[in-house]
């Protein structure tokens, strides 16, 4: 039976973030879309992980989003479900239900389908969110859309290093 069911790549930033944020005493939360709870599961691979993963949401639908992060319907209406206007909420969302120091949130076009000219897939965007902090980290990426499990992978990689303190 192998160590880890996750690719190495991904338990070594994994244990990373959970090393790191125990030294500085921080809890964190995801708020993940694309990803599926591929990060939580990556946190939760390392053992003293407790300590600092608070908790994760899949908010895989826009539903999901409203219902358990407080994304407002407007958002997704005018933005989409990917977008920083909605990850930014999504993570603002997460720290507001949960008693986490800081949140990621995740939502992004891992395909087959599902893209547009706007948005091909591969379009994933981030945003980081820090209590006590109104202003977050966003951003958008581009990944080449290979196939769905190496867009998904590189968003969970991006996603561990914004949690990095």
């Amino acid at each position: 039976m192998p160590e880890s069911l996750l690719p190495p790549e991904l338990t070594t930033l994994a244990r990373r973030v959970v090393e790191e944020n125990a030294a500085a005493g921080r809890k964190v939360a995801v708020a993940e879309s694309c990803t599926g709870g591929l990060v939580a599961a990556a946190l939760t691979e390392i053992a003293g992980s407790s300590a600092v993963l608070d908790r994760g949401f899949v908010t895989y639908s826009n539903e999901a989003k409203q219902e358990l992060l407080g994304v407002s319907p407007d958002i997704i209406d005018t933005f989409g479900a990917v977008s920083i206007a909605c990850v930014w909420a999504m993570a603002h969302g997460a720290l507001k239900h949960s008693r986490a120091d800081v949140a990621v949130a995740i939502s992004g076009i891992a395909g087959p389908d599902g893209g547009s000219r706007e948005k091909p897939v591969g379009t994933v965007v981030f945003a980081k969110a820090l209590r006590g902090v109104e202003d977050s980290d966003s951003e958008e990426k581009h990944f080449e859309p290979g196939t769905r499990a190496d867009v998904r992978l590189q968003a969970a990689l991006v996603a561990l290093e914004l949690l990095l303190p």
